[in-house]
């Protein structure tokens, strides 16, 4: 990566990706423990099943305490939420949102959803991933969870992600409330560490396209080796274009992806470019110990994008992701190893002799259709958004 990158990201940090599961809740449940003033959260799905009471339990003894606590919850994937579940979090003192809810938003568009899975307290503390608040995502007697990570970070930076938890929440204001207003202070955040960390947003209504751009600079910058795990990987043009050049001057890309989906079609549309993507020597590998939820990619041992977003067209032209970049040799050759360890010992490299040995014509017909209605799908959710810009 060049030297004037360096300016746009926030240094003094600390910091350690985080598996999902019980490490992932374990530690969310601390950082809301330690908060003592104030705590901002944002999740795509939080569920009133056993993981979702637990955390509610923490956020309600934080808020019994006197921490203002700032809960921002999609209005679409956590609408199944009870309302005696909300209405026990609004007694207990709990600032509680929907983003774009489904029947009582002005600009309501089923494609446009706060995807981000972000927590933030006052100390500076905060996880940012691809897990929700769910017993899908945590580990349960008999039931391991999704495959999915998060990243801690604990410094500056946390000034940075105050300041996109607060435009979120503001957007979500009805006409009779007053604005949220950053609270962290930045003399009173320590630098610990050297980790040099940025922000990324997408939220292509509002003109942020920061998360493509670091996927691009990913991989335009690699010169050894790209790693990329994608719950949905489906990328577009722009994308394919790179990784296409990327791999002719030499670059060995792998792609780790789900082996079994909780969207059927999004996994046969995923299957619809396995032969683009051997063509081009990119490595395919399956994921078989469940399912995969996360988003982490890193190239060359050095650099990491972690996050909510997943490489393709929903993420990049629909929906409110938001993504940590990490530029840190230790922390990148750690990331590696673990997407290293994912490949050899949970996954099944797919090879051109096993699409076709495995999946019949009229299946691959299916893998196409698939990925037309997918792309009709995506074209359905932005088109509104388009004109909205152009208005």
């Amino acid at each position: 990566m060049k030297r004037t990158d360096k300016n746009s990201y926030t240094g003094g940090n600390t910091g350690a990706v985080v598996k999902g599961g019980t490490p992932f809740f374990n530690q969310l449940n601390e950082l809301i423990d330690r908060s003592s003033r104030f705590l901002y959260l944002q999740f795509y799905i939080f569920e009133n099943d056993a993981t979702g009471t637990v955390v509610k339990e923490h956020l309600l003894a934080a808020s019994k305490r006197g921490v203002k606590v700032y809960l921002l919850l999609d209005g679409y994937a956590s609408q199944q939420l009870s309302q005696t579940f909300c209405d026990e979090l609004k007694a207990g003192g709990i600032l509680f949102k929907w983003f774009e809810p489904v029947f009582k938003s002005k600009q309501f568009y089923f494609g446009r959803r706060l995807h981000h899975k972000v927590v933030l307290n006052d100390c500076g503390e905060a996880l940012i991933g691809g897990i929700n608040i769910s017993n899908r995502y945590n580990d349960l007697p008999n039931q391991p969870a999704w495959l999915d990570r998060a990243v801690y970070v604990h410094g500056p930076v946390a000034l940075a992600i105050e300041q996109i938890c607060v435009k979120t929440w503001n957007r979500s204001l009805s006409s009779h409330e007053a604005p949220l207003s950053a609270q962290l202070q930045r003399h009173n955040i320590e630098h610990k560490g050297d980790l040099l960390v940025r922000t990324r947003q997408n939220d292509w209504v509002r003109g942020k396209v920061e998360i493509t751009r670091s996927y691009l600079e990913l991989i335009k910058h690699s010169r050894k080796e790209i790693i990329i795990m994608s719950g949905y990987f489906l990328p577009g043009q722009f994308v394919r274009n790179v990784l296409s050049k990327a791999a002719a001057r030499g670059v060995a890309i792998k792609v780790i992806i789900a082996g079994t989906s909780d969207v059927l079609i999004a996994k046969a549309a995923e299957r619809f470019w396995y032969n683009w993507l051997l063509r081009n020597k990119i490595k395919i590998y399956e994921y078989r110990s469940g399912i995969l939820h996360g988003k982490v990619s890193v190239y060359d041992q050095q650099w990491i994008t972690i996050g909510s977003y997943n490489v393709n067209n929903i993420s990049a032209y629909a929906s409110v992701e938001l993504n940590l970049d990490i530029w840190d040799r230790s922390l990148g050759a750690a990331t590696a190893k673990d997407l290293e360890e994912i490949i050899a010992h949970q996954c099944t490299e797919i090879t051109g002799e096993h699409v076709m040995k495995h999946y019949s014509l009229l299946q691959r017909f299916w893998f196409w259709l698939s990925y037309e209605i997918y792309r009709a799908g995506v074209f359905l959710f932005t088109f509104y958004f388009k004109q909205i810009k152009k208005g």
